[in-house]
């Protein structure tokens, strides 16, 4: 259904801006009128400025979603966009509010533990999603390039075929992490309920040294798969520029956690010892309030270059754009996780009955916004695809490229032999 209210995109931005603005009237008051009530100590006045961090953080990271949602043309991109976007905000506040509530700290945590794994789902679905869109015959050109070798360190591990299986693997292994992360989180909470999970201290007697050596194993090989994924096809994705958000993500997301496993550390040798705890309860208090601290100053400069990495600029078109109800709404809607992660089930249960695998990439499958992760760039090898473009024009615009529906042959070497492959990509000067 239409938004009634016509001119919403012209109306919407000053709005969100008045809005904060008296947010802030009201909080920041509140926030000096808490600093002088509780004293002025160590932990009060670390967790003053690094609130000073979050005001400035959070409306750099909500003008690029509302820009985002103002200029929403291309679904099936802008969808895992904001939902990035999003992570800056969440790890802001979240360490904010633990720093001042420490005894809580673990429980505002899991919040922002199970966002990371849904921010690197996320971006493996704007890559596929791409190249679903500009390429049909993905899985084809990807069997007649060369092989791509196994990575550091790895690289003594046969490789995975070229095609459909080095998708599907490296699909998988940025989901599995979206499936461990939020149960290793809900063991922590656990654990912590029963008084063992012991957070910050290295000891084999404690749930919390092997819930991270989980946790860091599944992301270390999530991050890998996302790497490979991105060796074998870096000139597909050439024009969506995803170093610049690679290194956003992966920043944010490995930074946060070995800074914790670096500080839990120098409290474990006794370079932060009870000898010096700066007006907190104890030096596991110090260790986690440093790490809060560090996370809110440090958002700062990533929602800066999460802003000029994912930049609203490509998706302004002279397009029909959806309602502001549609737009809002279509960042929260997770049913292609809900479809992956099913598809994964039944996948694994179709293994244990020595049933055939349901091939993901060997049949047609219509492309929008809600296509699952493991079905994404379904199509019959050189066969073109039916459905609608699921984006107006069926272009990308922007970073010096545009990608349309013309179709070019490129001949590409593989086993000595030459073969050619239609893919789309009409590259503008």
């Amino acid at each position: 259904m239409p938004c009634t209210c016509g001119n919403w995109r012209r109306w919407i931005r000053p709005l969100v801006v008045l809005l904060y603005i008296l947010l802030l009237l009201v909080v920041l008051p509140l926030c000096i009128w808490e600093l002088q009530k509780s004293g002025v100590s160590t932990p009060n006045k670390a967790w003053f400025i690094a609130g000073i961090f979050v005001f400035m953080t959070i409306p750099i990271s909500l003008w690029g979603i509302l820009q985002h949602l103002v200029h929403y043309t291309q679904p099936e991109l802008q969808k895992p966009i904001i939902r990035i976007l999003w992570m800056v905000p969440i790890y802001s506040l979240d360490s904010w509010i633990a720093l001042k509530y420490p005894n809580i700290a673990i429980y505002v945590d899991t919040c922002r533990e199970c966002y990371e794994a849904y921010v690197i789902y996320n971006f493996m679905i704007f890559l596929l999603n791409f190249l679903g869109n500009q390429y049909p015959s993905l899985v084809l050109m990807l069997e007649v390039q060369e092989q791509q070798k196994h990575l550091p360190p790895l690289c003594c591990c046969p490789p995975w075929p070229m095609g459909e299986v080095l998708l599907l693997r490296c699909k998988l292994g940025v989901l599995q992490y979206t499936v461990v992360r939020p149960v290793t989180t809900v063991i922590a909470l656990i654990c912590q309920l029963c008084g063992v999970y012991d957070e910050g201290n290295f000891s084999s007697k404690n749930a919390w040294t092997y819930l991270v050596i989980v946790n860091n194993l599944s992301q270390l090989f999530a991050m890998y798969c996302l790497v490979l994924f991105y060796k074998a096809l870096r000139e597909e994705l050439s024009p969506i520029k995803p170093v610049g958000k690679f290194l956003c993500v992966k920043l944010v997301v490995f930074v946060s956690f070995w800074q914790a496993a670096v500080i839990a550390l120098l409290v474990k040798v006794g370079v932060i010892s009870d000898l010096h705890t700066w007006d907190w309860d104890s030096v596991e208090a110090v260790a986690t309030g440093l790490q809060d601290f560090i996370i809110c100053v440090e958002m700062f400069l990533a929602a800066i270059a999460h802003h000029f990495s994912f930049t609203y600029k490509p998706y302004i078109q002279e397009a029909e754009e959806g309602s502001c109800f549609d737009s809002f709404l279509a960042m929260w809607d997770v049913s292609d996780i809900r479809a992956d992660i099913s598809e994964q089930v039944r996948n694994v249960g179709r293994t244990v009955m020595g049933r055939p695998r349901k091939t993901y990439f060997g049949e047609e499958v219509s492309q929008d916004e809600n296509t699952g992760l493991l079905s994404a760039g379904s199509q019959e090898p050189g066969v073109e695809s039916s459905s609608t473009p699921p984006s107006p024009k069926g272009r990308y615009q922007g970073m010096g490229h545009t990608l349309n529906n013309n179709v070019y042959t490129k001949r590409l070497k593989s086993h000595s032999d030459y073969r050619r492959v239609e893919y789309r990509l009409d590259q503008s000067q």
